[in-house]
């Protein structure tokens, strides 16, 4: 990847074209993000780019956490992310990086944690199908059904499709478009849907080809 920036997903809209089409877009606070750290290969084995994201109280952070961002010349920051750039010769340690480093028409990659919808059984979760609604087959409509175990071995395998905690997973939606950069307001306007509840941090970075 070429560029990479945090936001804020902050709920979703639409915007016209000048021939009348709808777009739906999520918009992503994104930015501000100050340049906490940049590491190399000689000294840290890798490249790569330290981002913060969101200004936070300095009695919310330990001290080592602290550290780093005295030593960087920046505010303490929530979050705290690392992006192993192709190119980090005109990036510096305490500025920023603001939305204006995409534009209009390019490709991203938006990765963030999934909502969570609880304990869900096998027909949301895994899209199965129900049973029959016939005589015989009991009050078991939307069970899993068999599980085809006998007497060896005795006991339901791993990774079998079952109820259970469905979504809060890393989530990332790929080759989405920017239809529109608001540098004043420091957003995103990205086209489609995006992983996450409105509210929650998200990584924009650049679709890689």
């Amino acid at each position: 990847m070429n560029k990479a920036i945090i936001g804020r997903k902050a709920g979703m809209t639409q915007v016209f074209t000048p021939e009348g089409k709808v777009i739906p877009v999520t918009v992503i606070e994104a930015g501000p993000c100050p340049i906490v750290q940049i590491k190399t290969v000689e000294k840290d084995g890798y490249a790569a780019l330290k981002l913060g994201f969101d200004e936070a109280k300095e009695k919310s952070l330990t001290k080592p956490e602290l550290g780093q961002y005295k030593k960087a010349g920046v505010k303490p920051c929530k979050v705290l992310k690392e992006f192993r750039l192709a190119d980090l010769a005109s990036y510096e340690v305490g500025k920023e990086v603001k939305v204006d480093v995409f534009a209009a028409g390019d490709k991203v990659d938006v990765h963030g944690i999934s909502k969570g919808h609880g304990f869900t059984g096998v027909i949301k979760r895994w899209n199965q199908q129900r049973l029959k609604e016939t005589h015989g087959v009991g009050p078991v409509h939307r069970e899993p059904g068999s599980m085809g175990s006998i007497s060896a071995p005795s006991r339901v395998f791993k990774h079998k499709n079952l109820p259970g905690h469905y979504g809060q997973e890393a989530t990332t939606v790929q080759n989405l478009e920017i239809v529109r950069v608001d540098v004043e307001r420091n957003c995103l306007l990205v086209k489609g849907s995006v992983p996450g509840a409105n509210g929650s941090v998200v990584t924009i970075n650049d679709t890689v080809k």
